[in-house]
């Protein structure tokens, strides 16, 4: 092959590269991928251990901000 033909080859192949790049982060920007109804629906089928489990996660994660917050140290 002459090597005009590898360099619009290249070319080409780096030009629909970039769209798709483009393509893929214009998407990710405006919320395309997100499941605003995954969240939702599960807490439909949620039993009540596990919506407890979840409550005292949160929990777990206000006090332990609260105690890096204060400086606590756990003892030596």
């Amino acid at each position: 092959m002459d090597s005009w033909v590898l360099i619009m080859m290249m070319g080409v192949s780096l030009t629909l590269g970039l769209i798709s790049l483009l393509a893929v982060m214009w998407a990710i920007k405006n919320g395309h991928f997100d499941d605003e109804e995954r969240f939702l629906n599960q807490v439909q089928h949620d039993g009540n251990e596990e919506l407890q489990d979840a409550a005292q996660r949160e929990q777990n994660k206000e006090l332990a901000k609260k105690r890096k917050n204060s400086g606590y140290r756990p003892p030596d």
